[in-house]
């Protein structure tokens, strides 16, 4: 069995391995598709197939959708070259449940793909003819926080934006230059409304779209590079719509378990595709049973109806308290915590991580104990129930390949919103101390110890990419195991912990620092002390 539109004619091979294929006519929807579109995609990585190109997929099944996604992507263009065209666009998702049971899907939504690249003159021409499609409804996004960003970890304008800046919307290099030009032109053809509707796991992940459009459209509207209209056309909302979203599912790189077992099934499109920008990806997606996706509903020019295929629709507020519930209380600091004494303690997948006790213990603590009595409740999930999930089914998966290791990439522009939120909610609150959190701080503590690059056996450790490696761990270096006391230790992390950047709160201004500072020593004893430290914490 391969991926094609050919081999998709003989049905009884893939029902005979248990294959569920498209029901839908993909010719038909194909053509209506590139001739109507009403959906753009643009970042083309295993989340987009594994959960919108899958929602649309679903709805074509249904009967409920006759078009499908155009996907576009802006920075790997390999993925599109080696992933999905000669493929026939088709993708096949590995749903990965806790049972132990395996789903096999061949997803074929996406019915084009093209590179996002202005010095491909036919390529960008057919983005510009979607984007300018009266039809077009939502152009969706997952490109990663990374992908909105206009300067770098130095808070310089990064070398392709200045130009963008400089040179105008007619060759755009950097990915939100593109997207603007692309909007430009809708302007200028007809001005018609519509939505862009970031689907990326960040915070407030609509405003963050909506300020970086903002920002190029300003810069050219001052520099007399587009028309002044153009900047009343991004900022009015029955024209340009940026609705925030929260999004949840885990997508980890292709699995060689999983490749085996499609292999062993016939399926013979596994393999491991890694790009010159290090993009891991795959004719295959493999991805855990668990979904959510909440919605502002905002869509000036109507939208398909995703609500049928489980999508939250609601307003901004709700949006909102739904990531932050998720983004501070129930989810990732628990995957954070995991990831950082999952590193210094050996371990190599998270599923193997929820069988330590100690470990299962602390996360436990942060989510219950420490989280729940502040968290941030939007009323269409219930808070308690998803960490149940989270701890009871989720990352205890043993068919989800997830690792620590990938989970540490970033730590340090994690921190601030992964814990910052909980501990000013203790701060803020009358009724609660601050200083009464325990394991928030033996996080924060553990992360230090994480950046001496040895793990608690006394070896080296690799760490994780992080933008701040490079600044902290000469910092860090200085700490020895059995060997820097506490005091040492307090004069060396200072202007560490001082860091809101980091934390979102001074540590020493909350009370917190000294707690800190304790831990990280009891972890620096000596080589073991990272366990020895996680039990009597437990235990007290």
């Amino acid at each position: 069995m391969k991926l094609s539109n050919g081999e998709l004619n003989n049905q009884a091979q893939w029902e005979e391995k248990g294959y569920a294929i498209p029901s839908y006519d993909r010719e038909k929807v194909t053509k209506k598709t590139k001739t109507n579109p009403t959906w753009l995609h643009l970042g083309a990585g295993n989340i987009f197939r594994a959960f919108p190109a899958m929602l649309n997929h679903r709805l074509l099944n249904e009967g409920k959708m006759d078009t499908g996604i155009i996907v576009g992507e802006g920075f790997d263009y390999e993925i599109i070259e080696k992933a999905y065209r000669p493929y026939d666009e088709l993708s096949l998702l590995v749903t990965l449940k806790a049972d132990g049971s395996v789903d096999k899907t061949v997803v074929g939504s996406v019915v084009e793909s093209l590179r996002m690249d202005s010095t491909n003159e036919e390529e960008f021409d057919r983005l510009k003819d979607i984007f300018t499609a009266p039809s077009l409804q939502m152009v969706s996004f997952t490109i990663t926080e990374k992908g909105y960003s206009l300067v770098n970890a130095r808070g310089e304008i990064m070398g392709d934006v200045q130009a963008d800046f400089t040179n105008g919307p007619a060759h755009p290099v950097s990915y939100m230059g593109k997207l603007t030009a692309l909007l430009y032109e809708r302007f200028k053809k007809s001005a018609e409304p519509i939505a862009l509707v970031s689907m990326d796991n960040a915070s407030h992940n609509g405003a963050l779209l909506q300020a970086t459009v903002t920002e190029f459209v300003e810069v050219w509207v001052k520099a007399g590079l587009v028309d002044d209209g153009f900047k009343e056309y991004v900022s009015d909302v029955t024209k340009v719509a940026f609705p925030w979203s929260m999004i949840d599912k885990i997508t980890p790189r292709p699995d060689k378990d999983v490749q085996s077992l499609l292999s062993t099934e016939g399926f013979e499109d596994t393999e491991t595709i890694i790009t010159s920008k290090n993009t891991y990806t795959a004719p295959f997606v493999n991805a855990e049973e668990a979904e959510y996706l909440v919605i502002e509903d905002t869509f000036p020019n109507g939208r398909p109806p995703l609500e049928d295929a489980g999508v939250i629709f609601t307003d901004r507020e709700t949006v909102d308290k739904a990531e932050t519930m998720k983004v501070t209380t129930c989810l990732n600091p628990l995957h954070t915590a995991l990831a950082i004494y999952g590193c210094l303690l050996g371990h190599t997948s998270i599923h193997e991580e929820m069988k330590d006790h100690e470990l299962t213990g602390l996360i436990g603590k942060i989510g219950y104990e420490e989280g729940l009595p502040v968290v941030v409740d939007p009323k269409i999930l219930d808070p308690k129930a998803f960490i149940d999930e989270v701890i009871n089914v989720r990352f205890p998966n043993p068919f989800m390949p997830d690792t620590p290791q990938r989970i540490a990439t970033d730590t340090s522009q994690k921190l601030s919103i992964r814990y910052g939120k909980t501990m000013q909610s203790y701060i803020d609150a009358e009724n609660r101390e601050v200083t009464d959190l325990t394991f928030i701080p033996l996080v924060l503590a553990g992360w230090l110890r994480y950046l001496m690059q040895v793990d608690d056996e006394g070896n080296k450790l690799e760490l994780s990419p992080d933008p701040l490696l490079e600044e902290l761990t000469p910092v860090m270096s200085a700490v020895k195991l059995g060997e820097t006391n506490k005091e040492e230790l307090a004069e060396i992390v200072k202007p560490i912990l001082a860091r809101k950047d980091i934390f979102a709160v001074d540590l020493y201004e909350t009370g917190l620092a000294d707690k800190v500072v304790g831990f990280l020593s009891q972890l620096t004893e000596k080589p073991g002390a990272v366990r020895d430290t996680l039990k009597q914490s437990l235990k007290n």
